[in-house]
């Protein structure tokens, strides 16, 4: 019984706050993984990028709300979230042609892209903080709760309960039926497969007759849902801040270089490597020892390696070691 009780702390507190932060990380760190993969650079803009999208996806779900349009126990950000990808799109398509277009053609090496992207991602920041303030934004509606803690401890006798947020399983499901979408388009499509053959080989590519700009441009529409719907799901799961997602930027890309840049597997795979480590690391086990142990062995303090003030440390301490060690990542990737 003490042991299930230990098992209720663990889910409640790590392992699904873990899965549904890895699956928001994949779904960012893969956006970072197809623009290294196939446009040859690291995409500094791309948390802003995501921040920009929600704000789409956040402005239109408040006018679904004022109108009484609504899904019921579903949170109405999912019916503007096309209308937020299809603006994310538009932007960043722009912003390719008319920045990194230039770059491209001049065949400038990926360091004065990755500059390039810098700049940007002030730009994005600017705009969105423009557009909707630097301040919390709650857009986040329908049922709380698949289930209440409560509810569990009242159905299952035990002292500590378990409960899920509909966020938290809405951020699953969603990212395997984007992964599983993504993953076929990649394999099974024509364009898809003219996308990996661009990213193995650019020059065959070519000579094989494959469109750049096409390739460049369906790269950038996969990217733009991306962030989209990643930077959605982490706005309805804990909360909307511009900043915020600039922060994210250091996981999302420890979770692509530790999976290995430019493999799709590999940065889903770094997504929950690196969503686990924070979570385990910052977490006071000092609860779930109490049970798991013997009276006479349990502990005093806290147990927590790290507060969670500083939980970013832990994917750059994760990448440092990652890039010393295995610059290709676990997957093979590219080396940065």
């Amino acid at each position: 019984m003490e042991l299930l009780n230990a098992l209720m702390v663990l889910m409640n507190f790590v392992i699904v706050p873990a899965l549904t932060y890895g699956s928001q990380l994949a779904l960012g760190a893969l956006g970072v993984t197809l623009v290294y993969g196939i446009l040859r650079f690291s995409n500094f803009a791309h948390g802003d990028g995501m921040a920009l999208g929600t704000t789409a996806v956040i402005l239109f779900t408040w006018w679904f709300q004022s109108l009484g349009i609504s899904l019921g126990p579903v949170p109405t950000a999912l019916l503007a979230l096309p209308f937020g990808i299809a603006a994310a799109a538009a932007l960043m398509l722009g912003t390719d042609r008319v920045v990194y277009r230039f770059y491209r053609t001049q065949k400038a090496k990926p360091v004065i892209l990755v500059i390039v992207s810098m700049g940007v991602m002030f730009i994005y920041n600017g705009i969105t903080r423009f557009i909707i303030g630097p301040d919390d934004q709650n857009f986040a509606d329908g049922a709380r709760f698949l289930f209440t803690v409560r509810e569990f401890r009242d159905w299952s006798g035990l002292d500590e309960g378990f409960g899920i947020r509909s966020t938290q399983a809405l951020t699953v499901v969603t990212a395997v039926i984007v992964v599983a979408a993504l993953f076929w388009f990649l394999n099974r499509t024509r364009t898809g497969k003219s996308m990996r053959a661009f990213s193995d080989n650019e020059d065959l590519a070519l000579l094989s007759g494959i469109n750049p700009e096409k390739v460049v441009a369906v790269t950038w529409l996969l990217v733009a849902a991306l962030a989209t719907i990643a930077g959605t799901l982490y706005g309805l799961d804990k909360s909307f801040k511009p900043f915020t997602y600039f922060q994210l930027l250091l996981p999302i890309f420890a979770a692509a270089i530790v999976g290995g840049l430019g493999s799709p597997l590999g940065a889903i795979a770094g997504g929950f490597i690196i969503a686990f480590s924070e979570v385990t690391v910052t977490y006071a086990w000092k609860k779930v020892l109490e049970y798991a142990l013997p009276e006479a062995l349990a502990p005093e303090g806290l147990m927590q390696l790290m507060s969670t003030e500083y939980k970013f440390a832990v994917s750059f301490m994760i990448l440092v070691v990652v890039l010393l060690f295995k610059p290709t990542g676990l997957f093979k990737g590219k080396a940065v």
